[in-house]
This record gives C-alpha cells, structure tokens and sequence, in this order.
C-alpha cells in the first residue's frame, strides 16, 4: 500500500514538474532574454507595438522581466538613402549604420528586432538600384549582430495604403521588400516575422466592407503611412504569434489579450515609461536627427524604476 502511495505521489511530482517545464518553454522569450531592443523608423519610435507587447508581457508573464529598448529613429533608413529635399532640404534622412555601433554599446540586447523598409523605398516606384541598397543594408544589420552571437528577428514593412498616402505604386514596393526578407528564411535560415501581410489583409478586408456598405474611409493609418492604435496591435500580435503566443490569435486589441483587472492603468503607466526612456536613449546613444532631446540616461532610468515600482503595486 505505501509503495503504492509512493509510486502515485512520484507520478504527482512528474506531472507538477512537466507543467512547470511547459509553462517556461511557453514563454515567448527565453529565460536568459533580459534586454530585447527594437530598432526601425518613426513607426517604431512612436511605439506602441512595443507598449501592447510590454503590457502583456507584464501581465501574463510577470515573473519574467524584461527591458524593452525602443532605439526607433524618425525617418531612418537601413539603406543609407535619403530623397533630394527630404523634410524640406532641412536634413537627409538618418542613416543606421552611422549609429548602430553607439546603439549596441549602449544597449547591449539578447535580442533585437529590426523593422525597415517603409523609408527605404523612397515612396518612389520600385527601382532595383534602391532594393538591391535595401538588400545590402539589412544583410549587413543582420550580419552585425549574428557575428556576435545575438539574436535578431527581421520584421517586414508595415503596410502602406496608396489611398490614403497618394504615392501610387509604393504598395507593390513594400510587397516586394517583404517577400524578399519572408524568402531569407529559408534561403538563410534567419527568423523574419510578418506584420505586412496581417496589416495588408486586414486593410483590404475592410475596404471591401466599405464598397458593401457603400462608405469610403477605414484606413489603419491616416497618412498612408503610419499606423494608429489599431495597426500598432496588429504588429505587435503578429509578433507575439511568431513568439509562440497562439492564444492572441482572436484577439481584437491589446486589452482583450490582457486579463487583469487594471489592465487600463497598466498599458498608461507602460506607455508613460516607454516615452521617457525612449527619447533617453536616442539621445545617449547619438545621432544626426533633428529632435527634441531626451532627459539624461540615468535620471531617465530613475524615473523609469518609480514607474516600475508603481506597476509591481499595480500587479499584486
């Protein structure tokens, strides 16, 4: 009868252990992830796709913490070119590779992802000079971290909506440029998550909603080019999905994939933390963009682990 009572209490333990196991390897970042830095253009410096992954990240997995680093810069390119006249002959467009270096020294992330392609482009018709730029400038982004042993993920360009940004053509571009790095994956077996295409078809399925309705006016980005809160959720669950995240696959918004009771509170004080640290960093780092500067690194980070404090509070 006790071996019995052993042989069951053992059987216990093995099930306890195996769903302890299960729940770390779900995570969607790995145990030793501290440090996940985000590098792209304005889309990503206005970052909240990178708010909504913080918040839930947060909620549903709090006893992993994670610094999430948002080095987006406005206008930048991974390409190095920039349109004659750019921002009214004020500046050419911010290059990566004049300030990558000073961002990884700075930041030192276990993980990167980079999103490019929207800017590269020029919002002109497609060009095979500027693609193969394009091609060369993320083949070297990627090279520079994997050569150090770090991870990155390529995200493809969000989408861009003619209707709405008038540059005829440019869709078909960004198509291009995303079919491009979607193909590195088997070509070069490097990880590249998709939010073109989950913000294209949404798009275009609510434009045939439109015509059926016989209204004109659902755009996921007022400018054609950069996306409100809406077309920032999709990049962000298009992100969590290829982090393994399938439970989100329904979920409409950032809120609904967060179940806490504060969830409210908790997405405004990360987004409050995220605006400080943000300009902080830029501004740490370098760069040649005109832009307002950011409060010093460490007073930044400061302010930041009051915020912090106030979200563990907010958590229990």
């Amino acid at each position: 009868m006790r071996s019995s009572v052993k042989i069951y209490l053992a059987f216990l333990a093995g099930i306890c252990l195996l769903l302890v196991n299960m729940n770390s390897f779900a995570q969607p970042f790995s145990a030793g992830t501290k440090k996940v830095l985000f590098l792209g253009n304005s889309i990503t410096y206005a970052g909240q796709y990178i708010v909504d992954m913080e918040a839930y990240c947060t909620a549903n997995y709090p006893g992993q913490k994670i610094e999430f680093i948002n080095m987006g810069l406005p206008s930048e390119t991974v390409s190095g070119l920039s349109e004659t006249g750019h921002a009214g002959g004020k500046f050419p467009r911010p290059d990566l590779h004049e300030r990558l270096e000073r961002v990884m020294a700075i930041t030192r992330p276990d993980l990167v992802f980079a999103c490019y392609g929207m800017n590269d482009g020029l919002y002109m018709p497609f060009d095979k000079e500027r693609f193969q730029k394009f091609k060369e400038g993320i083949n070297w982004l990627h090279a520079t971290y994997a050569e150090r042993g770090i991870r990155i993920v390529h995200l493809t360009p969000p989408v861009y909506d003619e209707l709405k940004g008038g540059k005829k053509g440019y869709a078909v571009v960004l198509d291009k440029y995303s079919d491009w790095l979607l193909n590195q994956k088997k070509a070069k077996n490097w990880e590249v998550a998709d939010v073109h295409y989950p913000m294209k078809n949404y798009l275009e399925a609510h434009r045939k909603i439109d015509e059926v309705q016989q209204i004109n006016g659902f755009a996921l980005a007022a400018d054609g080019i950069h996306p409100g809160d809406v077309g920032h959720w999709i990049m962000a669950k298009a992100i969590l999905l290829y982090l393994g995240e399938k439970k989100i696959s329904t979920a409409p918004d950032v809120l609904s994939a967060i179940h806490h009771s504060k969830k409210v509170e908790l997405l405004k004080l990360i987004a409050e933390k995220q605006n400080i640290m943000k300009d902080a960093w830029l501004t740490a780092a370098g760069h040649k963009r005109p832009m307002k500067k950011g409060m010093p690194l460490e007073e930044a980070a400061i302010k930041a682990a009051e915020i912090d404090e106030q979200i563990n509070s907010l958590m229990k």
